[in-house]
């Protein structure tokens, strides 16, 4: 059984999807909902809402019993620092979507991975004849999912996310990898995996914990299980092994490099130690493709490989995909680089690119890190330039180690734009 909600009114704020979701649902349960957000959000569709646009929303919290807070809205926001000092409840959308509905859930976390891995769960569970909603930052948001009797929800979950529960605690719990990341919102790293490790720490002996080999234990008192090199869900001899016996080769997995090994192992381990059919995780690891913007192989053009990875957003995801080609690639690199260190890229850019490109805020410190680069404005002069130097047989990579909002909306508008320009 979930906890219940705390009394209304209900003040939303932040009115991004995961918010919207929120409003309307309190509001179809005939709670008093009152909505706000600092920008002019759209907000069709909040019947029975009362709205407020360009306020931070601090004048309505007398009004309201709890809070419920948007994963975009920082802690600091006065809103909700008044909130807590006052002793006003403050729930996060995720909170608030699990306690609402009563099915089993599958959090997945880590910092590089989540919506592979989150995709690959519900394909595997479809394979197995099992009701899959997926739900969090992929898709729908949970609150308002809609998932039949014996469904599983299994759910992206990040760091902004987690740092907002209250009694979160998932019937299964994966932790992919942590790298640092999101350190203009969380600070230091210790933090920001703090936040991550939310996903256990209220878990109970009837759960499972899915993390990486090696990986110090959290709080919590699921049933641990290990994936990677000597890990219950073994990765040796070029192939997963599922606590002794062989589950399928590296070489029959749909998914392209050594990392969607470890998102594929991840994956596994969660379904077998909730006993799924082992024949049914073994199709479904070699029928699943991938997903948009992730290592995405979008053309070939004169024997040129063009492979769109908007969606590597930090140096640990680019590292990644350079490591997943054998053939020279010409890297573009670039965007709102979120304080990272971006030294570790020198090395293996030297190594395994032809060039790199280099576009958008961040660009300059990119160049001064990698000490080589050629600035391209943006990513239109990136690809036409990247173009013109790559030779058959190489590949052109988007794998910006940056956020996008500098130029486009979302990693997804990014990695769009990139479409177009490689067809045209």
């Amino acid at each position: 059984m979930r906890p219940p909600l705390p009394e209304g009114p209900f003040l939303v704020v932040g009115l991004k999807r995961s918010g919207l979701a929120a409003a309307r649902t309190l509001a179809a349960r005939g709670e008093e909902v009152i909505a706000v957000d600092a920008g002019l959000p759209d907000i069709e569709g909040l019947d029975g809402v009362e709205v407020h646009t360009a306020s931070e929303g601090l004048e309505l919290l007398d009004r309201a019993g709890a809070v419920v807070k948007s994963p975009g809205v920082p802690a600091q926001a006065a809103v909700i620092a008044a909130a807590r000092e006052r002793g006003v409840a403050v729930l996060g959308e995720l909170e608030l979507g699990w306690r609402l509905l009563d099915r089993e859930f599958i959090a997945v976390t880590g910092t590089n991975g989540k919506t592979t891995t989150v995709e690959l769960l519900g394909h595997l569970h479809r394979r197995a004849g099992v009701p899959v909603a997926v739900a969090g930052n992929v898709g729908t948001a949970v609150t308002g999912l809609e998932v039949e009797p014996g469904g599983v929800v299994v759910c992206e979950t990040s760091s902004f996310q987690l740092e907002d529960t209250v009694a979160f605690a998932p019937e299964a719990a994966i932790l992919l990898n942590v790298e640092a990341d999101h350190l203009d919102r969380h600070g230091t790293l210790a933090q920001y995996t703090t936040a991550k490790l939310e996903a256990f720490v209220r878990q109970g002996p009837g759960d499972v914990a899915v993390l990486p080999e090696g990986f110090p234990d959290p709080a919590g008192r699921a049933l641990r299980v290990r994936f990677g090199p000597g890990g219950e869900l073994d990765d040796r001899d070029g192939a997963l092994w599922w606590r002794g016996e062989r589950l399928i080769a590296h070489a029959q997995l749909a998914l392209r490099g050594a990392h969607n090994a470890q998102n594929a192992a991840a994956a596994a381990a969660a379904c077998l130690a909730r006993d799924m059919d082992p024949e049914a995780v073994r199709a479904g690891l070699a029928t699943f493709a991938g997903v948009a913007h992730r290592l995405e192989e979008i053309a070939r053009r004169d024997g040129v490989l063009y492979v769109n990875d908007s969606k590597a957003t930090n140096v640990a995801s680019t590292l990644v995909a350079l490591a997943s080609f054998d053939a020279p690639v010409h890297l573009i690199l670039g965007g709102q680089g979120k304080g990272q260190d971006f030294a570790p890229l020198r090395a293996p850019v030297a190594r395994r690119c032809a060039d790199a490109y280099l576009i958008g805020e961040d660009a300059g410190r990119i160049g001064e890190a990698i000490a080589t680069g050629r600035p391209s404005g943006d990513l239109e002069g990136a690809v036409a330039a990247a173009r013109a130097a790559a030779a058959p047989g190489e590949v052109v990579l988007l794998s910006p180690a940056c956020a996008s909002f500098d130029q486009f909306a979302d990693f997804e508008a990014r990695g769009e734009a990139f479409r177009a320009l490689v067809s045209n």
